[in-house]
């Protein structure tokens, strides 16, 4: 079996999933110091920055579990994590919907779980609405996470070479 290097792998894409994690973070950071908890800062008609925190999965799922769910959802985290490193090992070092997809997901993921592991829930601000409807306050992890897997359903079933196929 030929030895596969970073450079000859998908892991030499990896400094995107890190610029996501740093961009992640920062906008985390900023909101903390810059929002108050709960008070909307319009940005445009349809978008407000809000602070909120989220102690559980996406539309604060298990939020409810009494602390247990942060080290659920971080040991989850991690474990997928890795298994989107072993993945992107084994695809070659070229560009392509599908390692766009896996770097989105997994700086996303680890920008999470920074959050988790450090403070024991997701700092989120980014809220979009309708009137009186508000869509769940998420940020720029989420945002990474949701288009990566985007990204993913687009290579599997449009994007996909034949001869991977068969």
């Amino acid at each position: 079996m030929p030895k596969v290097t970073l450079r000859a792998s998908g892991l030499a894409t990896l400094w995107l999933a890190a610029l996501i994690v740093v961009l992640d973070q920062v906008t985390k950071q900023w909101a903390l110091e810059t929002l108050s908890l709960g008070v909307p800062m319009p940005i445009v008609p349809y978008l407000n920055f809000t602070l909120a925190f989220n102690e559980g999965a996406a539309f604060s799922f298990l939020s409810d579990l009494g602390g247990a769910q942060r080290w659920l959802f971080l040991g989850l985290a991690l474990v997928i994590s890795v298994f989107l490193l072993v993945w992107l090992r084994k695809l070659p070092a070229s560009w392509s919907c599908e390692i766009l997809g896996l770097n989105l997901i997994l700086g996303g993921a680890i920008g999470n779980v920074i959050d988790r592991a450090l403070a024991g829930k997701v700092t989120d601000f980014i809220d979009f609405y309708i009137g009186t409807w508000h869509y769940a306050t998420f940020n720029v992890a989420d945002m990474a996470i949701s288009i990566g897997v985007f990204c993913l359903i687009l290579h599997e079933f449009w994007l996909k070479p034949k001869a991977e196929t068969s």
